[in-house]
């Protein structure tokens, strides 16, 4: 036996199996929901026979406006505030964010909102059936902030804050939510 060999046999079939799982590792992630038929989005959880559904109100931006907006880039005229709402203990309550006093959007779990407004200060409130937080926020033409809508839902009761991203963190906690509302 060629004992010289056994190296780069052990070499090729690790390689072999490396490349054999990359595919698997997609399917390790939940998969996204498709937008329902009125246009609308609902996260789902429980399983099949208790499954509990938390939906947003108005249509979802189409897919083609989520791949734009998921490329994170600054508008040349405008603050650009991205909300991300993902975090474990955050699974059933649809959360309405309002920006300065303006009209409503309602947040499911794993969403993600894009906000193009007037560069300057402004403030983000959340409101949900048990209470209310808000942030104030401010920034420049062509800048971009994160803001993490953070939840915890617990049988007794529930409790949301707002508070600013790290950039890093929050584009990587964003990638695979689903844009619900584009606004601006």
């Amino acid at each position: 036996m060629d004992h010289s060999r056994l190296p780069q046999r052990r070499t090729l079939l690790i390689g072999l199996a490396a490349v054999g799982l990359v595919p698997l590792a997609g399917c390790m992630t939940k998969p996204m929901r498709p937008a329902n038929a009125d246009g609308t989005y609902c996260f789902a959880t429980g399983k099949s026979y208790s499954r509990k559904l938390t939906c947003t109100t108005a249509p979802i931006p189409s897919e083609q406006v989520e791949t734009a907006a998921k490329r994170f880039e600054a508008a040349p005229d405008r603050l650009t505030v991205y909300v991300v709402r993902k975090r474990w203990g955050d699974a059933r309550n649809a959360v309405r964010l309002t920006p300065d006093m303006g009209a409503a959007i309602v947040t499911v779990p794993e969403s993600l909102v894009r906000l193009r407004l007037k560069p300057g200060s402004h403030t983000l409130a959340a409101d949900w059936d048990e209470g209310r937080a808000s942030i104030d926020i401010g920034g420049a033409a062509g800048e971009v902030v994160f803001v993490e809508l953070v939840g915890s839902v617990w049988s007794w009761g529930s409790s949301y804050r707002l508070e600013r991203g790290d950039p890093t963190e929050s584009r990587a906690r964003a990638a695979p939510l689903r844009l619900v509302a584009d606004v601006g």
